[in-house]
C-alpha cells in the first residue's frame, strides 16, 4: 500500500506540482518550502508524513563511526543552511542530514542571481557563496536539540573580503568550530567545507601545504565529534590524490565527493540554458559523472576513509551506482527538487529490491564491488 502511494506522489509531483513551482523564483521557491518544512516538523502533520513515507529497510542499516544510519540517504550541505528541516527529513525517510556550510561570521549572500534552475540539464545554478545566520545564531536554535537520526553540521570559511591571508581564514573556521562545540550540540558529525566555489578571495585549501596547515589548525582543537571533508571535484585526479595523502594524515573519517561542477565546457550542459547564468557554478546532473569518476580513485587507495557520494543522484540507480564504486553513503540536493519531497523513500525501496535481486545481505557488503 504505502510504496505505490509514494510513487503516485511523485508522479503528481513531477507532473502537476513542478510545473507550477518552476514558474516561480528559485530562492524564493526554497525559502518557501524550508520555512513550510519546519512547520511540518513541528506540527503533528509530521506523523501524517511519516504514514506515508517512513519505512525501515535492515538491509540498508550500516554503524559507520559509531553513528548508527538507518539507511544511506542523506540531504547534503548547501539546502538547509537555516536549520529548519531536521524534524522534518527522517519522516520523509532520509537517513541523514548536513546543516549548513555555516561560517563564523553570517552572510547575506552573493548578490543575485543566486540560485536558478537549468531544467533541461538537471541542474541548478548556485551561487550563494555560504549565505548563513552565523554559527552564534545557528548553535544557539541547535542547542539543547535532540535529533531522531545523524544531524552533521558543516563549516567553512566567512565569505569576507576581510580575510585576507591563509592565517586569517583558518583562524575564522577555528572560531566556528570552538563555538558549536562550547555549544555541546547534539549532533553526530562536523563537516569541513573546503570547497565552495562561490568565495571571494584567493584564499584556498587544495595545495597540499596550505590543507596541511588547515587540518593540522582544526585537529589541535580536540573535536568531540567525527569529521568529514567535503571535497571538490573540478581539480585533475593528481590534485585530488595529493590532497588525500594529506588528508589520511588525521583521524578524518570519511570524505565527501563531491561539491559543484566549474566546468562550463562539461558535456552534461544544453548550451542555450547555461548562456542564462554567466556567474556561478552547477549542481546535479553535470556533477555526476565527475563523482563517479573520483568515488573509485580514492575508494581504491585509501582504505581507511569513507566515502560519501554526492552528485548527480535522481533516483536509487544513480544512489546504487555510487554505493557499488565505493560510497558507503549517498547524499542528495538537486534530485529533491527535481523529483519530489518522496524522493529518499523512493530510492531506499528500490536500493533494497538491488541489493536483493545482486544477492546482498547488507548494503555494507556492494560498498565497491565494482572496482
Amino acid at each position: 500500500m504505502k510504496r505505490p502511494l509514494i510513487n503516485f506522489f511523485g508522479l503528481i509531483y513531477k507532473q502537476v506540482l513542478r510545473p507550477i513551482i518552476f514558474l516561480f523564483n528559485s530562492e524564493i521557491v526554497h525559502d518557501f518550502f524550508t520555512t513550510f518544512g519546519d512547520f511540518l516538523g513541528n506540527s503533528y502533520l509530521k506523523v501524517v508524513i511519516k504514514w506515508i513515507f517512513y519505512h525501515k529497510e535492515n538491509i540498508l542499516f550500516q554503524e559507520l563511526f559509531g553513528i548508527k544510519f538507518e539507511n544511506p540517504i542523506g540531504l547534503a550541505a548547501g539546502f538547509d543552511y537555516k536549520a529548519k528541516l531536521f524534524n522534518v527529513l527522517p519522516f520523509l525517510n532520509f537517513g541523514f542530514e548536513t546543516v549548513g556550510t555555516i561560517t563564523n561570521g553570517p552572510y547575506e549572500g552573493n548578490p543575485r542571481p543566486r540560485l536558478g534552475r537549468l531544467v533541461k540539464t538537471k541542474s541548478l545554478m548556485v551561487n550563494k557563496g555560504f549565505k548563513n545566520e552565523g554559527i552564534i545564531k545557528v548553535s544557539k536554535k541547535l542547542s539543547k536539540r535532540k535529533f531522531v537520526f545523524p544531524v552533521g553540521l558543516s563549516i567553512g570559511k566567512t565569505n569576507t573580503m576581510k580575510l585576507k591571508t591563509q592565517k586569517e581564514a583558518i583562524n575564522d573556521i577555528l572560531y566556528a568550530f570552538i563555538i558549536a562545540e562550547k555549544a555541546k550540540l547534539a549532533i553526530s558529525y562536523y563537516e569541513l567545507n573546503i570547497s565552495c566555489p562561490n568565495l571571494y578571495g584567493n584564499i584556498e585549501f587544495y595545495s597540499p601545504l596550505k590543507l596541511n596547515q588547515l587540518l593540522k589548525a582544526v585537529f589541535s582543537l580536540k573535536l568531540s565529534k567525527p569529521v568529514f571533508i567535503k571535497m571538490p571535484i573540478s581539480n585533475t585526479n593528481d590534485e585530488i590524490l595529493a590532497m588525500m595523502d594529506i588528508i589520511v594524515k588525521y583521524p578524518v573519517k570519511a570524505v565527501i565527493v563531491g561539491n559543484l561542477q566549474k566546468d562550463r565546457g562539461n558535456k552534461a550542459f544544453i548550451k542555450n540554458e547555461l548562456s542564462k547564468f554567466p556567474i556561478g557554478n552547477f549542481s546535479g546532473m553535470p556533477t555526476q559523472k565527475r563523482s563517479n569518476e573520483l568515488i573509485p580513485l580514492i575508494y581504491k587507495k585509501y582504505t581507511n576513509v569513507k566515502i560519501i557520494g554526492c552528485g548527480g543522484v535522481f533516483n536509487a540507480t544513480d544512489a546504487y551506482e555510487k554505493i557499488k564504486l565505493g560510497a558507503s553513503l549517498v547524499q542528495l540536493v538537486t534530485g529533491l527538487i527535481f523529483e519530489g519531497p518522496q524522493l529518499a523513500s523512493q530510492i531506499n525501496f528500490e536500493l533494497k529490491d538491488l541489493l536483493k535481486k545482486d544477492g546482498f545481505k547488507n548494503i555494507s557488503q556492494a560498498v565497491g564491488i565494482d572496482i
